[in-house]
């Protein structure tokens, strides 16, 4: 058995990211508008945590993707692409998960070429 890499064993068992929402709150529709224009009072006002709990709950996918571009400017785009997958927003949440991709194939070609490896893919490479 292959002894995991000091980085691998701490990757929690459900992952980076928990996408799964509780169930959805019950809500009449004056009081889902209520709750929409509170959160968005709080956006406005910085008060950023506060707006997410309420977008999330009625499930406000304009304000759970203005919440994920405030975290895209803060340079923290785990939560950015979790607020993208909740909203739904596929456009932005798929270009995370393409930058995503290829840093990791980066770091398999970096990881391959220090071992000696052929980073081609297995194809030879023609000169």
């Amino acid at each position: 058995m292959e002894q995991q890499s000091a980085g691998i064993k701490g990757i929690p068992k459900e992952g980076f990211l928990k996408i799964s929402l509780p169930e959805q709150a019950r809500l009449s529709s004056n009081d889902r508008i209520a709750l929409i224009r509170k959160g968005n009072e709080l956006f406005n006002a910085g008060r950023i945590e506060d707006a997410k709990k309420i977008f999330i709950t009625t499930r406000y996918g304009d304000g759970l993707t203005r919440i994920g571009d405030y975290y895209m400017g803060r340079k923290d785009q785990l939560e950015a692409l979790r607020m993208y997958w909740i909203a739904p927003a596929p456009q932005k949440r798929e270009r995370l998960v393409e930058k995503a991709a290829g840093i990791v194939r980066t770091w398999m070609m970096e990881g391959s070429s220090k071992n000696g490896e052929n980073t081609t893919g297995g194809r030879e490479s023609v000169r």
